[in-house]
């Protein structure tokens, strides 16, 4: 049984270890930290921690480093709540608070938490299917071209453009745009989905020759509210992982091929659920079914109308894990409180 001491040695060497990437030994410990005892005393401390394999050796003589099951200990019982600082809240609340929709606000904030934490940052699409319709807009482009504009009562904003078979004047377009947010304004992605699928045909019957643009609208429109409902990823800071690459056995492309995997990550995320602290951390070997088994990923949920979504960062097992739940947590909080506020 490991003692009080003990866990406190196990806090220096996670600390010692994430911040120089070398192993620890007993003299450093002693050196830089004020245990008051010897460094034998120390060592006694580290070799009770070795069985019960919270630290392990990298190399014969070497010093001490954390494997998975000692970040596990550290992250659950003696990460510290540590704080942001005012200049990192401000920056959240300056960077964030000049995002003008859905798509612009998710960008900046796994820009924003990459810049925190130096780690890649993830963010997911909240669930659009409980969103509503709340304008349909079709601009002329050309005389064969449209652009195709849905806006949800949640800010997301979903542009396609269209290439027609044929020239459709304004008049036509004003028309088209007119039968269809009769049909759908105001409906849940789930109903406007529905509604478009039955929809009658949008132009008079003397117009029979303009069917063929008009469905081509509809099939369109169809696709975006399709695309809103349905759950994605946006990613920043991937870089961040290469200039990491010393953390991980072998090559990093297995790593890199597996976080493109956007299916993947959302079942990961899926399957995180928040602590008492709001973060939810998943280490080192808990991630190989994900083939993530290198890497630790931290997240903690936001909502968006009402609709749950998660967002946080992944890197080597080797992190700053007191800082990254910290940011991860603010990032989240603020999040939730802007796109309330829309």
């Amino acid at each position: 049984m490991v003692s009080d001491r003990g866990l406190d040695v196990l806090r220096v060497i996670v600390q010692d270890y994430v911040a120089s990437r070398e192993p620890v030994g007993s003299k450093s410990i002693v050196d830089r930290h004020a245990f008051g005892v010897s460094a034998a005393t120390i060592r006694n401390d580290m070799a009770l921690l070795e069985e019960e394999e919270l630290i392990a050796a990298p190399h014969t003589s070497s010093g001490r480093i954390p494997t998975d099951k000692g970040y596990r200990v550290f992250v659950d019982h003696l990460a510290g709540q540590r704080p942001l600082s005012p200049a990192q809240r401000q920056a959240i609340e300056t960077f964030l608070g000049q995002s003008a929709d859905l798509d612009e606000v998710l960008v900046r904030s796994v820009r924003l938490l990459s810049q925190l934490t130096h780690q890649v940052a993830l963010v997911q699409y909240p669930s659009l299917s409980r969103a509503k319709v709340r304008h349909i807009e079709l601009v002329s482009l050309t005389e064969k071209r449209v652009l195709s504009v849905l806006i949800t009562d949640s800010g997301a904003v979903e542009q396609r453009v269209i290439d027609l078979p044929g020239p459709v004047d304004e008049a036509t377009l004003v028309q088209v745009r007119s039968r269809l947010s009769a049909a759908i304004m105001g409906l849940t992605m789930t109903d406007a989905a529905a509604a478009l699928a039955a929809a009658p045909t949008l132009v008079p019957p003397g117009e029979r020759e303009l069917d063929a643009v008009a469905d081509l609208i509809t099939e369109t429109l169809r696709e975006q509210v399709g695309a809103n409902g349905q759950t994605k990823l946006v990613m920043a800071g991937t870089a961040n992982l290469v200039r990491t690459e010393e953390d991980f056995s072998g090559s990093i492309y297995p790593v890199l091929e597996a976080i493109e995997e956007q299916v993947v990550l959302l079942r990961l995320f899926g399957e995180m659920a928040g602590d008492q602290r709001g973060v939810s951390v998943s280490i080192g070997r808990e991630n190989a079914p994900f083939e993530l088994a290198e890497t630790s990923v931290l997240t903690s949920g936001y909502t968006s109308n009402g609709n749950l979504a998660r967002l946080g960062v992944l890197g080597p097992t080797r992190m700053d894990y007191s800082n990254n739940m910290a940011a991860v947590r603010a990032v989240a909080r603020y999040l939730s409180r802007l796109l309330g506020e829309n």
